[in-house]
C-alpha cells in the first residue's frame, strides 16, 4: 500500500467503500453533479433492522490499496458505480463492455456494481435491468438516490452473508490465513498444521470478522471479536495484525464514545441520519442494540461497557498499534494513517501536546518516493491537523511548505495560484492579517522577520501569477506594517520594487477580490509620512468672519434656567472636542496644518496630498512636498475651498507615495493630536484689498487687543503738518461689497495729541457702493499731527533773560550751542548730549484704521469682516515755543501775547499768525513774536466742582477746562509755519504751552466796565472832543458776567492833566467842574445784569484832560480780585466853542 489517505478517521472503519467513476467521455461538471447526489446517500437504514450502513464514496482509488482489503475491510472496494454518456444504441455494446472491464479492476473484492447511463433512449433503455439504470439526461434523473439505496441494500446482503459465514464456528473446516500483500512470499513453506499457525489464522480471522461486524452495524459484536483477536494475535507475536486488531478496537470505542465523529465536521456523520428510524438514531446508546440487532436487557449494557475502551485507553492502544506498525517498513502508510486518526481523537479530547507527539511521529514516517502532488497533500493535512490541535504557527509552517512545494523546480508547470492560495492560508498562523487596521492598535504581534519573509513570498507568487495589482498591494502592506523592522537597505529595496510595480499598475484604494472570493482591503500609507498632529487653521485675521451682535445678547444660547449644570458642562466639553469655535467662509481658501515627519533614510516625495472631507462640497487643492531623510516634525499646510455652506468635517488626507494612492483617515491614525475636525462654513462674503499712496512700513504694529494688522504704512511729518492718505478699496472677492464702516484707534503712544489725528468723510466713498467684484473705490483720510510745541526740558532755565532779543539770539549764546539740530560729533558734555537728543527727538504716532465691511449672502446671515490698516507716523519737531508771556495792551480788552519761537529743523522756516507779518527763522534760530489778541471770555466753560466728593474728577475737569481754553485761543491765533525749500507747511499750536498765569492775563474780567463820554465809548487811544462851556454827559455802565451778584460799589472820578514828563496835575478845580457829585454809586448787580449811573462834566478851559477813577475800599470791593476792577482810560479834549457870526 503506497498511497495514504490523509482524510482517514476512526469512524471510517465502519464504512463500506464504494468507487464512483466515469466511463468514456463524461463532462466533468455533469459527473460531479451526479457524484454529489450519490455521495449524499452516505447512511442507509437497513430494511427490517435497526442497523445503519455507512458508505464512503471515492471517485478515485488506487487498485494497490484494494489489496489491503483483507487487512482492514474498510479499505476494500465493495461497490462500483460507473457513470457514462451514451447517446445512440450503436454505442451501447462498447459502453457495456467498458463497464465490465472496469469491474474486473476491482473484481476480486466487489460485492455489487451499477452502471448509470445518461442520454440513451429507446428499446435498450426500456429493458428492465438490475445493474444498469438509464436516464434521458443529467437533469431528468430523479431516481438516482433511490437506486443508490437499493444498491446499498444489495451490498448489505452480501456483507451480512460474509459476516455470518466467517463468524460461524466451523471447527471441521480449515481457517484460511489472511495476508497482506508483502507477507505472501514470507509464508511459503510454513507448517500449516502447527498450533502457532492455526492461532495466527484464528486471530486474523477474528480480527477480520470484527471488521465485518463493525461495517454491518454490530458494534458490540465487533468489540468482542477485536478483544478475542488481540488475545490470539498477542500470543503468537503477530504484531502487524495485532496492531490492526488494536486499531479496530480503538475505532469501535471511538464510534461509541464520539457519535458525532472525529473527522472535523462535527455532527456531519450523524446529522445525515435524520431519515433513519428513531431506533437507529439511538443505536449508540447503551442497551439500544445487541449483537443480533434485537433489543436486549440491561445485562447487555454491562457487557458493552466492559468491552469498550475508555477515552484514555483508546490513546494508549493507538500508541501500541502504531509501535507495532513501525516494525514493518511496508506498513508505513498504515502507520501514518493511524497517527492521523489518533490525532483527530486527541483533538476532540483537547489533548494537544499528546496529539503533537503523534503528528511529529507522522512527519518522520518514511514512505516511498512521493509525487509533488502527494507531498502537497501530506503537508496540507499536517497543517490542518496542527491547526485543529491549536498549534497555529506549526500549522502555518507546514502550510507554507505545501505552498512552496506547489512551485517546486521539479514541476514542469508550477502552480503559482495554488502556491499563493496556500500562502494566504498561512497568514493567521504567523499572526498576520491582510487588513492594516489590525496593526495600528497596540504592540506588534508575531515574529516580524518571519512575517516579512512570508510577505515577500506573497509578492513573488503574485508576480509569477502575472498580477501586478496584487504585488503592489502586498508590497504596500509590507512597507506600511513592517516599516519599524526594515533596515535602511531593505527600505530602499522595497520602495524601488514598489515603484517598478506601480509604474505598470498604480496602487489604489479599491478592494481586490480574489477568485475564491477573498477581498484584500486597501493599504493606506499612514506612515509615509507619519502624521503627528492635525490642526484646522482659522482664516487670516483680515478674512475672519464676525457675527453681528444681537439685541438679545448671549442669553439666547442659554437654554437652561440653571447657573451651572454638570450635564451641560460635560456635553459642551464633548462638543468642544469635535467642533471648532471659528468659522470658514464659502469660496475662501481654508487651511489645515499637519505636522509630519519622514521615517525613511532617503528623501520622501509626496505627491497629490490633499484633504478628505464630508458634509460640505469641498474642492481640495492638492500639494506636493519633499521631506528630507529622517526629518523632524515638519509643518505641511493643505488647502481647499468649501463650495457650499454647512458643517464640514475633515476626516483625513490623501497622498500618492511611490505610485500608491492612499486615503488616510484620522480615525485610523493612532496618537494623532487634533484641535477638532468639524467646523462651520458660513455663506460667502466679499473680500476687500486695500492699497495706499504711502509706502509700506517696516514697523509692524502690535495692538493690545491681539488683532493682526494686514497692511502697515508709514509716513514722516513735521509737527503740525497735515497730509492726505488716499486708500484704494478693491473688491477682490466674488460678492458685492455693500456695507462699510471705518473707525480709528491710536495705539502705543504716550504723546499728547491736540486736535483730530485722523479725519475723513465716509459719504464720498459710500456713494460708490455697492462695490461690485473687481471694482475700486477711493477713501481719503487726513493725517494731522499736532503734538506739544512746548520745550519739555525747560532749557531756558540756563538762559539769561538778557540773552534773548526780539531780533534773535546772539551767536555766543549758550542756547544756540545747545539746540543746534543733528549734531554729527558726539559732545564731550553728557548733559549737552541728552539735551540735543531731546530736542531733535523724533516722536512716533501709531494708529489703526479698521474697515468693517460686509455684503452678499454672508451679510444676510449677519456676518462681516474686519480689515485693519496700521499707520506709523514719525513726527519730527518743527518749531518750539520756548517761552510764553503777556503784556497789557492799550485797551483793557486786549493784550499782547509774546512767544519765543525756536526753529528745530535744518531748514529756513517762516512763521506767521493772524494779522501779523511773516517771521523768518533760520535753522536753529530762536526769535520772539508778539501777537495782539482780544481777551477771551472763559465763563462759559464748566467750573470746577466745589464739593470734595468728586475729588477724583477735579484734576480731569480742570485739564478739560484748560484744554478748551487753549483750543479757543489757538483758533484765534492761527499760527502757521512754512518750509519753502521743502514746500511743506503746517500749524503751530500753543495749546500745550499756555500756563495758568498766561490764561488769566488773556481772560476778560467778569465785571465789564464801560464809560461813555458824550455817548462815545472810551477805551485805548480814543479821544473824546468837547466844547468849553458845554456840559458833557458822563455814563458809567457795569455788566456782571460772573455767577454771583456783585456790589454795591462807589467810585470817585478825579480829573488830571498829564504833562508827558511824569508830572500829573490834579489841581483843576478852576478848569473842570462836575454837574453833580464826582462820586458814582452803583447798586448790587445780579449775574448777567447791568447797572448804569449818569453824571456830567463842564470844562471851563481848553486842553487835554484825563479821568482818574478810584474805587472806595469797602467790604464788597475788597472781596473781589483787583483784576475785576480794570476800567478803561478816559481822554477828553476841550476845545474853544465855535463862534457863529450873524450876518
Amino acid at each position: 500500500m503506497s498511497v495514504p489517505d490523509y482524510m482517514q478517521c476512526a469512524e471510517d472503519h465502519q464504512t463500506l467503500l464504494v468507487v464512483v467513476q466515469p466511463i468514456g467521455i463524461v463532462p466533468e461538471e455533469s459527473f460531479f453533479r451526479i457524484y454529489k447526489r450519490i455521495s449524499a446517500v452516505s447512511q442507509v437504514n437497513v430494511r427490517d433492522s435497526q442497523r445503519v450502513l455507512y458508505i464512503r464514496y471515492r471517485h478515485h482509488y488506487p487498485p494497490e490499496n484494494n489489496e489491503w482489503g483483507d487487512f482492514q475491510t474498510h479499505r476494500k472496494v465493495v461497490g462500483l458505480i460507473t457513470i457514462t454518456d451514451c447517446s445512440s444504441a450503436k454505442d451501447w455494446p462498447q459502453t457495456f463492455e467498458k463497464f465490465h472491464l472496469q469491474k474486473e479492476m476491482y473484481g476480486s473484492t466487489l460485492y455489487d456494481s451499477r452502471l448509470f447511463v445518461f442520454g440513451l433512449q429507446g428499446e435498450i433503455a426500456e429493458q428492465p435491468r438490475t445493474d444498469v439504470a438509464f436516464y434521458p439526461s443529467y437533469d431528468e434523473c430523479e431516481t438516482v438516490e433511490k437506486r443508490i439505496e437499493d444498491f446499498i441494500e444489495s451490498l448489505f446482503i452480501v456483507l451480512e452473508s460474509k459476516r455470518l459465514d466467517r463468524a460461524t464456528d466451523k471447527s471441521g473446516d480449515k481457517i484460511p490465513l489472511l495476508c497482506v500483500p508483502f507477507e505472501k512470499k514470507d509464508f511459503v513453506g510454513l507448517d500449516t498444521d502447527s498450533r502457532h499457525y492455526k492461532k495466527r489464522c484464528q486471530g486474523r480471522m477474528r480480527k477480520h470478522v470484527g471488521d465485518l461486524c463493525l461495517q454491518a452495524g454490530m458494534l458490540q459484536d465487533s468489540l468482542v471479536h477485536y478483544h478475542m483477536a488481540v488475545e490470539l494475535l498477542r500470543s503468537v507475536n503477530d504484531f502487524l495484525w495485532l496492531g490492526a486488531a488494536l486499531e479496530g478496537l480503538c475505532s469501535a470505542s471511538v464510534i461509541y464514545h464520539y457519535p458525532g465523529g472525529t473527522g472535523g465536521k462535527v455532527g456531519s456523520r450523524r446529522a445525515q441520519g435524520g431519515s433513519l428510524s428513531a431506533e437507529a438514531g439511538n443505536r449508540h446508546r447503551p442497551g439500544a442494540l445487541t449483537s443480533n440487532g434485537i433489543n436486549a436487557d440491561t445485562s447487555a449494557e454491562i457487557g458493552r461497557a466492559k468491552n469498550c475502551l475508555s477515552p484514555e485507553d483508546i490513546i494508549d492502544k493507538y500508541k501500541e498499534a502504531i509501535s507495532y506498525y513501525g516494525k514493518y517498513k511496508n506498513a508505513g502508510v498504515i502507520e501514518l494513517e493511524a497517527c492521523v486518526k489518533a490525532v483527530r481523537v486527541l483533538a476532540i479530547q483537547k489533548r494537544s501536546m499528546e496529539a503533537s507527539e503523534f503528528l511529529q511521529n507522522a512527519v518522520y514516517i518514511n514512505l516511498r518516493q512521493l509525487s509533488e502532488e502527494e507531498k502537497i497533500q501530506r503537508y496540507s493535512i499536517l497543517s490542518e491537523l496542527y491547526e485543529r490541535i491549536g498549534f497555529h504557527r506549526k500549522s502555518a509552517f507546514f502550510k507554507r511548505i505545501a505552498a512552496m512545494q506547489c512551485a517546486a523546480p521539479s514541476i514542469p508547470e508550477p502552480g503559482w495560484r495554488a502556491c499563493y492560495k496556500l500562502l494566504l492560508e498561512t497568514l493567521p498562523g504567523y499572526s498576520l492579517s491582510l487588513d492594516p487596521k489590525d496593526f495600528s492598535k497596540g504592540t506588534h504581534r508575531g515574529w516580524a522577520a518571519v512575517q516579512m519573509r512570508l510577505l515577500h513570498e506573497l509578492v513573488y507568487a503574485s508576480r509569477r501569477m502575472g498580477n501586478p495589482a496584487l504585488c503592489v498591494r502586498h508590497l504596500s502592506f509590507l512597507l506600511q506594517t513592517m516599516l519599524d523592522f526594515l533596515s535602511d537597505q531593505e527600505k530602499k529595496d522595497v520602495t524601488q520594487s514598489l515603484e517598478s510595480y506601480t509604474a505598470k499598475c498604480p496602487g489604489t484604494m479599491e478592494f481586490i477580490t480574489l477568485p475564491d472570493g477573498l477581498k484584500l482591503p486597501p493599504v493606506p500609507f499612514t506612515k509615509l509620512p507619519i502624521v503627528r498632529s492635525v490642526k484646522l487653521l482659522n482664516l487670516p485675521t483680515s478674512l475672519r468672519p464676525h457675527k453681528m451682535k444681537s439685541l438679545l445678547g448671549q442669553n439666547v444660547s442659554t437654554k437652561s434656567p440653571f447657573i451651572y449644570s454638570p450635564i451641560i458642562a460635560h456635553s459642551r466639553g464633548e462638543e468642544r472636542n469635535k467642533k471648532i469655535d471659528f468659522q470658514w467662509v464659502q469660496g475662501d481658501v481654508c487651511e489645515v496644518q499637519l505636522m509630519v515627519y519622514n521615517p525613511m533614510p532617503f528623501e520622501l516625495r509626496v505627491e497629490n496630498m490633499g484633504l478628505l472631507t464630508t458634509g460640505v462640497e469641498f474642492e481640495s487643492l492638492p500639494a506636493a512636498l519633499s521631506l528630507p531623510a529622517e526629518s523632524g516634525l515638519y509643518p505641511v499646510t493643505l488647502v481647499g475651498v468649501p463650495q457650499t455652506t454647512g458643517q464640514i468635517t475633515v476626516n483625513g488626507y490623501h497622498t500618492s507615495v511611490f505610485g500608491v494612492f492612499s486615503d488616510c483617515l484620522l480615525d485610523n491614525l493612532p496618537g494623532v493630536k487634533t484641535n477638532g475636525c468639524t467646523v462651520e462654513v458660513i455663506p460667502a462674503l466679499p473680500r476687500l484689498q486695500i492699497s495706499t499712496s504711502l509706502p509700506r512700513s517696516a514697523h509692524t504694529l502690535q495692538p493690545s487687543s491681539g488683532d493682526e494688522i494686514s497692511t502697515n504704512v508709514s509716513v514722516q511729518l513735521y509737527n503740525g503738518e497735515t497730509q492726505q492718505l488716499i486708500i484704494k478699496l478693491e473688491n477682490i472677492g466674488t460678492e458685492p461689497l455693500e456695507k462699510l464702516e471705518v473707525t480709528a484707534k491710536t495705539v502705543n503712544t504716550k504723546e499728547k495729541l491736540y486736535g483730530d489725528f485722523l479725519s475723513w468723510k465716509l459719504e464720498d466713498t459710500l456713494s460708490q457702493f455697492p462695490l461690485k467684484p473687481g471694482k475700486i473705490a477711493t477713501f481719503t483720510v487726513n493725517i494731522k499731527v499736532k503734538l506739544d510745541f512746548s520745550c519739555q526740558e525747560n532749557l531756558l532755565q540756563d538762559l539769561s533773560d538778557d540773552g534773548i532779543s526780539v531780533s534773535g539770539l546772539p551767536l555766543s549764546s549758550p542756547f544756540r550751542q545747545v539746540v543746534k539740530p543733528r549734531v554729527e560729533t558726539k559732545p564731550i558734555n553728557p548733559q549737552e548730549s541728552s539735551k540735543v537728543g531731546d530736542f531733535s527727538h523724533v516722536k512716533t504716532l501709531e494708529a489703526i484704521l479698521n474697515f468693517k465691511y460686509s455684503g452678499g449672502p454672508g451679510h444676510v446671515e449677519g456676518y462681516y469682516r474686519n480689515l485693519s490698516l496700521g499707520l506709523h507716523v514719525e513726527v519730527e519737531p518743527s518749531v518750539f515755543f520756548t517761552r510764553v508771556s503777556t503784556l497789557p495792551a492799550t485797551s483793557t480788552r486786549q493784550c499782547h501775547l509774546l512767544l519765543d519761537v525756536f526753529n528745530s529743523t535744518e531748514h529756513e522756516l517762516t512763521i506767521s499768525a493772524r494779522n501779523n507779518e511773516d517771521l523768518i527763522l533760520h535753522a536753529g534760530e530762536c526769535q520772539r513774536m508778539a501777537i495782539q489778541v482780544d481777551k477771551f471770555n472763559f465763563e462759559s466753560f464748566p467750573e470746577s466742582p466745589t464739593d470734595g466728593t468728586q475729588f477724583a474728577n477735579v484734576k480731569q475737569l480742570e485739564e478739560e477746562r484748560q484744554q478748551a481754553k487753549g483750543l479757543e485761543i489757538n483758533s484765534k491765533l492761527d499760527i502757521c509755519w512754512k518750509i519753502p525749500s521743502l514746500k511743506r507747511e503746517g500749524e503751530a499750536s500753543v495749546e500745550g504751552v499756555l500756563n495758568q498765569l498766561v490764561l488769566e492775563h488773556l481772560q476778560l474780567a467778569p465785571l465789564q466796565w464801560d464809560i461813555l463820554v458824550d455817548g462815545k465809548l472810551c477805551d485805548c487811544d480814543i479821544v473824546v472832543n468837547c466844547k468849553v462851556g458845554d456840559p458833557i454827559p458822563l455814563e458809567v455802565k457795569l455788566t456782571n458776567w460772573s455767577k454771583h451778584s456783585v456790589g454795591p460799589f462807589a467810585l470817585t472820578m478825579t480829573p488830571y492833566q498829564d504833562y508827558q514828563n511824569g508830572v500829573h496835575n490834579y489841581e483843576l478845580q478852576d478848569a473842570i467842574t462836575f454837574v453833580g457829585s464826582n462820586t458814582f454809586y452803583i447798586d448790587s448787580v445780579k449775574p448777567t445784569k447791568d447797572s448804569v449811573y449818569f453824571g456830567a462834566l463842564l470844562f471851563l478851559y481848553t486842553g487835554d484832560f484825563y479821568l482818574n477813577i478810584k474805587f472806595h475800599e469797602d467790604n464788597c470791593s475788597r472781596e473781589l480780585p483787583l483784576s475785576w476792577f480794570c476800567l478803561p482810560s478816559v481822554h477828553i479834549r476841550a476845545m474853544e466853542p465855535t463862534v457863529q457870526t450873524k450876518l
